[in-house]
Order: C-alpha cells, then sequence, then structure tokens
C-alpha cells in the first residue's frame, strides 16, 4: 500500500471544499486539534511493531506484526517485559486485538483469519472468518468494531462475529480511510489514522470526527527514523480512566491526557 502523509494531514486539518449548489451551504467546521499532556513514560520494546494496544482488567496486551514476528503477549506496564507471550501463525501479519469476556480476539492484515485467545493464559481457543483485511478492533460493550484501512468500519455481533452494522467515517465532510488502532474511549472511538501523527475521535452514532489528538510531540520524542514506525497504539483502562498511547517500535510508551483535565 502507498500514502500520501502530507495529503492525508491536510483533510484532517483544513476545512471541506464548499459543494457546488445553487444555494450556499455552510461547510462543516473543522474538527478541534489538540495536543496531549504526557502524564507519564513507560519503557516499551522498541523490537515491537505495535498492531494492537489494550488494556483488560488491570492487564495490558499488545499486538505486534510482521509475517514471522506476530504476536500476543501481556506486558508488565511498570517495566515493558513480557509476562507471557503467544505466536500468531506462521506467514500471517498479525494486527489488532480486542478483549471480549475471558477471551482476546485478533486479527490478521490478510487472509480474513481471526483467532481466539484465553486471557490471561493466551492458548488458542479457535478461529473465526471475516472478508477483507483486519487492521484494528475495539468494542463499546455490546458489539466488536473492525477496521479494515477503509473508511467505513463493521460492528460485529461478539457471539458470531458477523457484521451487524457499519458505520461511514468522515472529516469536514469527506471519507476517512487508514483507520489503524481503535480504541472506545467516552462514548467515542478513537483511530491512529495510519502515516500520520493524528487519532480521530469519532462519533459512534453517524462516523463524523469530532476531534483530532496530535501526537506529533510524542512522535518526535521517540526518535525513530524508520518511515514505519508511525504512531500506533491505544489502550484506555476503563477502571482508572486512563489512555496510553504508542508507536510501532517506540522506545517508550506514554500515559496521556487532553488539555483541561479531560481524560476520556
Amino acid at each position: 500500500m502507498t500514502v500520501r502523509p502530507l495529503i492525508l494531514a491536510l483533510a484532517l486539518l483544513l476545512p471541506a471544499a464548499a459543494p457546488q449548489a445553487t444555494a450556499p451551504v455552510p461547510a462543516p467546521a473543522p474538527p478541534p486539534v489538540e495536543k496531549p499532556v504526557v502524564v507519564r513514560a513507560y519503557p516499551h520494546d522498541s523490537t515491537a511493531f505495535t498492531e494492537g494496544l489494550l488494556i483488560a482488567d488491570g492487564a495490558l496486551y499488545e499486538s505486534t506484526g510482521r509475517e514471522g514476528q506476530s504476536v500476543i503477549r501481556q506486558v508488565d506496564l511498570a517495566s515493558g517485559r513480557t509476562l507471557r507471550q503467544a505466536t500468531v501463525p506462521s506467514g500471517l501479519f498479525g494486527e489488532g486485538i480486542v478483549a471480549w469476556g475471558p477471551e482476546l480476539r485478533s486479527v490478521t492484515w490478510h487472509g480474513g483469519r481471526g483467532f481466539r485467545w484465553s486471557r490471561p493464559a493466551l492458548k488458542k481457543l479457535g478461529e473465526w472468518k471475516y472478508a477483507g483485511e483486519g487492521w484494528a478492533m475495539t468494542d463499546d460493550g455490546r458489539q466488536i468494531i473492525l477496521s479494515d484501512g477503509t473508511p467505513r468500519l463493521r460492528f460485529l455481533n461478539p457471539a458470531t462475529m458477523a457484521v451487524a452494522r457499519t458505520l461511514d467515517v468522515t472529516v469536514n465532510g469527506r471519507p476517512l480511510k487508514y483507520l489503524n488502532e481503535l480504541e472506545y474511549i467516552g462514548g467515542q472511538i478513537w483511530a491512529n489514522v495510519w502515516m500520520t501523527p493524528y487519532i480521530v475521535r469519532i462519533d459512534p452514532a453517524n462516523g463524523v470526527v469530532k476531534g483530532v489528538v496530535d501526537l506529533s510531540e510524542l512522535v518526535t520524542r521517540a526518535g525513530v527514523t524508520d518511515r514505519d514506525s508511525v504512531a500506533n497504539g491505544i489502550a484506555y483502562d476503563r477502571a482508572k480512566h486512563r489512555i496510553f498511547v504508542t508507536g510501532k517500535n517506540w522506545p517508550e510508551l506514554y500515559e496521556i491526557r487532553l488539555g483541561g483535565g479531560a481524560k476520556g
């Protein structure tokens, strides 16, 4: 896949073009952009090509990508040390994860193969199938939400993993693709936009981007030079209302809050 980061950035931050019509129609206002405050930094495995990040029952889980290197693991937050680990089957590129009940469920980039893992032991319990690509997952407490690189999010029935509904995401009136790692925070879907330093906050009712979180300063702080080592990974501690972010091959993971004390 190829992408032009500057074009994506402009699509996020510039107002929409005025629609062609006989009567003027106000263009939608661009979403507000916020820079996060770092509450604390933690060690992160710089060899981890992070694809999924989540906190479930107080435990931090991470999935990594690249064929032959894709794993799902439980990580000690304070030290960054791997506590236990499972390997994604050979030949597959691991992507996002979601916790549902006593399980973790994971997707792979190509092939439409998803897996079910026990939690916290990370023993493989079974598989499930889906059409198209798999990029990331989260849940809203009722359904599992899947991204696939397009502007369309899929809401899945957790019992069957069948598509219950879809949601098209827009920013400034335009479709927004390359939605990557997902997290559900404060009634909104947060999504990394691949190959940009931005997280978008999406209204799950209509798909409109309501806000943008600019991680540019954290990208600089991470000091990575590989163009693939982008911001990716959002975890929300629902019990303690803490937000964590990291990136592919980043040496640190950050607890952040938004300005004004908002934690999501």
